[in-house]
């Protein structure tokens, strides 16, 4: 039995196999005597140690795992043998090592601040996508500028996005193998960086920059604030887990729902019900929606529980870029769908009948809009689109898309016009689905009794179905309307201005406009004042000119001073 050793490996605690270990210490050792002449060995060599503790770290199972001789040669395996370096300083170039094997590196996403302009997170992304940082920073441009949420956005990813610190973890943020050879390759970069800086420095000037207490306090703000933005991260992901398994919990429903009878709301529920705008099954669509809205909401739930758990694993790039492959194809078919929607609302088409109101010369006209039982509860009940079954089970599309307007007959008779409107991509196609719009009325003695609905065929699909209602009626006809034309009417108010409080209000028709005949003044408010065949009396006395009309508004006024001369008549008032 082998004894274990606690060892401190880039600040991490290992339960270690005595021979693991002392293999571990031996590579070590060799890996110092080949970095003995290399400019930062201590950097270096602490960047091995960090690298070599996250392989292990790997490993660990549990927190009592012990690590084993087995395990330390395949971390070798990865770091490279150092007898197998060979340090080229005489070459004249930076000293590097040429190792036998390195597996390519896979990126991680982490923040450029070296080269970054303000956190450097767009300089990380340039490195995980492999897109120039300048496009990424016109593109947070153009978000700032037109939506807004650029500010936002950069703000999340700055606390999500760790920074990249030491050198391991900035080999992994460009994707090169974390291998002795590349380590000290990078060391030796940053190295002659901050030798080329301190060649041109202004030494007078850093010499009497002293770190002041303002500065001390800028510092201390800096962090209270980088702590309240990761409380509102903390808050962001539980919202952004919500809101998103939300949605993906519904879209799921709706996909396996569709065209039941426990079918949910979805806004393109009804459309895909009534097979609306493609030729495609049903399930197409549902899945095409699913995917189009679904993935952005998964990264969406995705990014919540990284706000939440920064350490936590990604979902890979198979994955992602399975999903981002997907999503692309469901948007495509999505928009050539909407293109095609487009396409089946090109034309209005319109189908017209008349028919003549035989009304006695005493007769008031009583108009008023009934609903079907079987369609809605009330008059009230009101819906611009529905699929639903009419008495003899047939799916048809039923809408409340009704509306009358009243205005002067041309002709000694009163007559009603019915304009039913639809839309396609041809005209022959639009007029005849507005033909194949079922619309009822009735006229009963002096009552007009209107459908508040049309209904047609699934098969004429939803495009848009109209009526229109025009009532002309010649001047001197008297009308009542009913409550339930208010929702319906669409009069234009110069002619006829419709009163709600009451139901017994009666209407005359003018020679311009429909006048109420017992609405209160309050309301009477488009209601002209008639002045014409008014007697009007002139009073000349002591006390001036009184003037005296009988119109419903009189106006009782005396007049100072009257003149006549040659430049007219000159009138003064009091």
């Amino acid at each position: 039995m082998n004894k274990t050793v606690n060892i401190n490996l880039g600040g991490m605690f290992f339960h270690i196999d005595e021979d693991a270990y002392q293999k571990l210490t031996r590579y070590f050792d060799a890996i110092k005597r080949s970095l003995s002449k290399s400019s930062g060995q201590e950097e270096i060599i602490k960047d091995i140690e960090m690298r070599v503790s996250e392989l292990l770290t790997e490993k660990q199972k549990t927190e009592k795992h012990v690590v084993t001789l087995r395990e330390v040669d395949e971390v070798i395996t990865v770091m490279g043998q150092p007898e197998d370096y060979i340090i080229e300083e005489e070459a004249g170039t930076n000293s590097s090592f040429n190792n036998y094997a390195t597996p390519s590196g896979t990126k991680k996403l982490y923040r450029d601040k070296e080269n970054g302009m303000v956190g450097g997170v767009l300089a990380g992304l340039g490195h995980y996508f492999g897109i120039d940082k300048v496009w990424l920073r016109i593109f947070l441009l153009i978000l700032i500028f037109a939506w807004g949420t650029g500010v936002l956005a950069y703000i999340i990813l700055w606390i999500v996005m760790p920074e990249a610190v030491t050198t391991s973890e900035k080999l992994e943020m460009t994707g090169e193998p974390v291998t002795i050879s590349n380590i000290e390759k990078k060391v030796r970069e940053e190295f002659e960086n901050v030798s080329e800086k301190i060649k041109n420095a202004d030494y007078d000037k850093f010499g009497n920059q002293v770190k002041t207490g303002a500065e001390k306090l800028g510092n201390s703000f800096s962090d209270f604030i980088m702590t309240v933005f990761k409380i509102f991260a903390k808050f962001l992901g539980v919202i952004l887990i919500m809101s998103g398994l939300a949605v993906l919990v519904m879209l799921l429903v709706g996909v396996f729902t569709l065209g039941t009878s426990v079918s949910m709301n979805f806004p393109w529920q009804s459309f895909i019900e009534a097979g609306n705008f493609t030729d495609y099954p049903v399930w197409v669509f549902g899945l095409i929606m699913f995917f189009a809205v679904g993935i952005p909401f998964f990264f969406m739930t995705l990014l919540g529980f990284k706000l939440l758990a920064p350490n936590m694993k990604s979902v890979g790039n198979i994955v992602k870029y399975t999903l981002l492959a997907l999503w692309l194809i469901a948007v495509s078919l999505a928009i050539s769908i909407g293109i095609k929607q487009a396409t089946a609302f090109a034309v209005n088409g319109r189908s017209v009948q008349k028919e003549t109101i035989n009304l006695k010369p005493a007769d008031t006209l009583l108009i008023k809009f009934k609903h079907n039982d079987y369609f809605a509860k009330d008059v009230d009940d009101r819906d611009e689109f529905l699929i639903t079954q009419d008495s003899l089970k047939n799916d048809i599309i039923y809408s409340n898309d009704v509306s009358i307007k009243i205005e002067k007959s041309d002709e000694k008779y009163a007559y009603i016009k019915i304009e039913k409107e639809a839309k396609g991509k041809s005209l022959s196609e639009a007029k005849n689905r507005a033909s194949a719009i079922k619309y009822g009325y009735k006229i009963v003695g002096n009552q007009l009794i209107l459908d508040n609905y049309l209904i047609t065929d699934l098969k004429n699909k939803f495009r848009d179905q109209e009526v229109e209602i025009t009532l002309y009626l010649p001047e001197g006809v008297l009308f009542k309307t009913d409550s339930s034309v208010e929702n319906y009417d669409r009069s234009d108010d110069e002619f006829f201005n419709l009163h709600y409080s009451s139901d017994d209000y009666v209407y005359k028709v003018g020679n311009i406009k429909a006048k109420c005949l017992n609405c209160p003044a309050d309301e009477n408010e488009y209601n002209d004042v008639d002045t014409n065949d008014n007697e009007t009396n002139v009073t000349i006395n002591e006390d001036g000119v009184t003037v005296e009309s009988d119109s419903t508004v009189k106006t009782n006024k005396k007049f100072k001073e009257l003149k006549i001369n040659k430049d007219g008549i000159i009138i003064k008032t009091e």
